[in-house]
């Protein structure tokens, strides 16, 4: 029955608000809607804020293998009492042709010389944990006695220490584990020859022993526990606009993040001078998280993956580089070549190179995407390509295209006529703007064409100061507002089937942009009431649409789904609003309904509340029970809220 059809009908029977009741609010529980994509609610993660190197990536040492366009960038030299000496970097005769540079300490003191690594803004060591130091290193004359590895405090003490011995003139891994005795959010570590003598050393590691599912150098266990929270139904890597580069030279090639890590070649992040009230000069790409834990990291969070590859063009807020469009066919063979590294059969070139990695079942990767922000006619040509090739190898996969930055600017119009011409799969809208476009906008898809193109809206967050502002704040408002917008996607699952809020992650002392979904620091991680928000729409997702019809309320937002395994309504209300509202709820169509049902509420007491490490929960979602449900009931929803109601019910036959 159509929404119009249903108001008419049910309004009778409802009745007008009186003056205790501000809201009529009917859900037709007979007559599900479409289904509702398992895809519908997602992440998007790009390696932003340090977001990866220094973030999810749980390695502690910065500029492990001295590759940095200033090769000591993070280190230092290290003198223990007494200790005299040097140290140089080299690449004659290196460990890696692919990273060629290397450290020489030359110690000329028994006490002996060496050097510090600062971390990510310091490296995080909590008491009672190992952490797993790893080095490649030789002692070209064989004089050197041992490596001393000290984790350390900003004063000096020293929290870990562990000894090395057994160095030989050849190159050689060597391990150490070190346990902490204290806790400490910005220690450094050091690595000291001990008695004169010289030691070259290359791949300097430091990881917690305790990663995502305990894998060595693996990835920072609470953060993934972030994200497995959310139960997302994808997650869309690498970026995001790393994906472009400022130029092509400086794209995300997934090729490259591949192999043992010392074949990973390092780049400079794009985000390490775009924005210059925040710039980032050690800012780089190890792709020590690279295409296959992406690919492992969905897994785990059963996500579909999705990947975004460069389609021949550079940044357009940048250089806008172009590929010519008869030079782009190995840009065209660098998708194929992922969707067979993905899928294909171990036996093939790039499935082996899967199974070689550890993984030899398929990943089953079903979306990809064309390009990642990209706009106008240059755009259009390319990603025909590009879908041509891909439609015709693999028909099944289902193909990201771009409408740009903006969600309505003539660069959007444009992208959406020529690619609905094209019947193209799914098209990616974003959106940064303030509350008030968010609140303004729930009926966006009220009015798309249900038989055009599908969208995913991929990126999108209100911003409480304006666009990429550095005081933006992951307030409750903005929460409230986004929650608000997300009722008008469910509503709207029958086109909208997919969105993620951007960015993901931001370190508290190394961010570039703000707000972000989940902030962290070297010990500790929180999230926002974005977060939260967010949190309660992906673990209260439902599978079939319910019509709902909203009647007397202004800046009072609703949407409801069916759980059909529960044999439950899913009733999502926001109230942004400084007043509470009373509703009067009419489940049409149900015989039976559970007297009591569950309730999850997100909200505050201000609209400007907000979440910090030291108060990480001032605004989170709080679970109760609630009685006096019927198929008619009244419900009160606070001030500056996002409420979820589930409520078990039968239909009539």
């Amino acid at each position: 029955m159509a929404v119009a059809a249903l108001a008419a009908s049910l309004l009778h029977a409802v009745g007008a608000p009186n003056a205790n009741l501000n809201v009529n609010l009917v859900v037709d529980v007979k007559h599900p809607g479409a289904p509702i994509s398992p895809t519908m609610w997602g992440v998007f993660f790009e390696d932003i804020n340090f977001g990866a190197d220094g973030g999810l990536y749980a390695e502690l040492v910065k500029n492990r293998s001295f590759e940095f366009p200033n090769p000591m960038m993070g280190w230092s030299e290290w003198a223990p009492t007494g200790g005299a000496g040097s140290v140089a970097i080299r690449d004659q005769e290196p460990f890696s042709a692919a990273n060629p540079h290397y450290l020489r300490i030359t110690s000329t003191a028994e006490a002996g010389f060496g050097a510090a690594n600062e971390g990510f803004r310091g490296i995080g060591v909590r008491q009672g944990e190992n952490y797993l130091f790893s080095v490649q290193v030789r002692t070209p004359e064989g004089k050197a006695k041992s490596l001393r590895v000290e984790l350390a405090g900003p004063d000096g003490k020293v929290l870990a220490t562990a000894r090395i011995s057994g160095l030989t003139t050849d190159w050689q891994p060597q391990t150490a584990s070190l346990a902490a005795v204290g806790t400490e959010a910005k220690a450094h570590l050091n690595v000291i020859l001990e008695g004169a003598g010289n030691a070259d050393l290359d791949m300097v590691s430091l990881f917690p022993q305790h990663t995502w599912k305990n894998r060595p150098g693996g990835l920072r266990a609470d953060l993934v526990q972030m994200l497995a929270d959310l139960k997302p139904g994808f997650m869309r890597f690498p970026g995001g606009c790393i994906v472009e580069g400022h130029y092509l030279t400086n794209r995300y090639q997934w090729k490259n993040t591949l192999g043992p890590l010392d074949q990973r070649k390092l780049i400079m992040n794009r985000w390490n001078d775009e924005f210059k009230h925040r710039p980032a000069p050690d800012y780089y790409q190890s792709f020590g998280l690279g295409f296959f834990e992406f690919f492992q990291l969905c897994e785990d969070l059963g996500a579909e993956p999705l990947p975004i590859l460069n389609c021949g063009m550079a940044c357009q807020f940048n250089s806008g580089e172009l590929v010519p469009l008869d030079q782009l066919d190995p840009y065209i063979q660098d998708a194929l070549d992922l969707v067979e590294f993905a899928n294909g059969a171990a036996s093939t070139p790039w499935g082996a190179r899967r199974a070689a990695a550890g993984h030899p079942a398929p990943f089953h990767l079903k979306l990809l995407g064309v390009g990642n922000e990209q706009w106008g006619p240059q755009y259009i040509e390319r990603y025909v390509r590009f879908a041509k090739a891909l439609h015709d190898r693999y028909p099944e996969l289902q193909l990201i295209s771009s409408a740009g930055p903006g969600p309505a600017d003539q660069n959007f119009r444009f992208a959406w006529s020529c690619l609905r011409q094209l019947n193209a799969d799914i098209i990616d809208e974003h959106c940064y703007a303030a509350p008030s476009w968010f609140l303004d906008n729930d009926s966006r898809y009220d009015r798309y064409d249900r038989k055009g193109p599908k969208v995913f809206m991929g990126e999108y967050a209100a911003q409480s100061s304006g666009t990429a502002k550095p005081d933006n704040t992951n307030t409750l408002e903005c929460a409230l507002a986004e929650a608000a917008y997300m009722t008008g996607l469910e509503r709207n699952a029958d086109v909208v089937r997919m969105s993620s809020y951007a960015p993901l992650f931001g370190h508290v002392d190394g961010w570039q942009w703000t707000p972000n979904l989940i902030w962290c620091d070297n010990l500790r991680v929180y999230g926002t009431p974005n977060y939260f928000a967010q949190q309660l729409f992906s673990r209260n997702r439902g599978d079939r649409i319910l019509p709902t019809v909203l009647l007397g309320g202004k800046r009072f937002y609703a949407s409801a789904v069916l759980d059909e395994r529960a044999g439950e309504v899913i009733l999502k209300v926001v109230n942004p609003g400084s007043m509470p509202v009373s509703a009067a709820i009419k489940l049409a169509g149900v015989s039976r309904v559970s007297p009591s049902g569950r309730q999850f509420e997100l909200a505050g007491k201000r609209p400007g509340d907000f979440n910090s490490l030291e108060a990480p929960n001032q605004v989170a979602t709080v679970p109760s029970l609630f009685e006096g449900v019927a198929p008619d009931f009244n419900h009160t929803f606070n001030p500056y809220s996002f409420t979820v109601l589930r409520i078990e019910v039968k239909t009539r036959p």
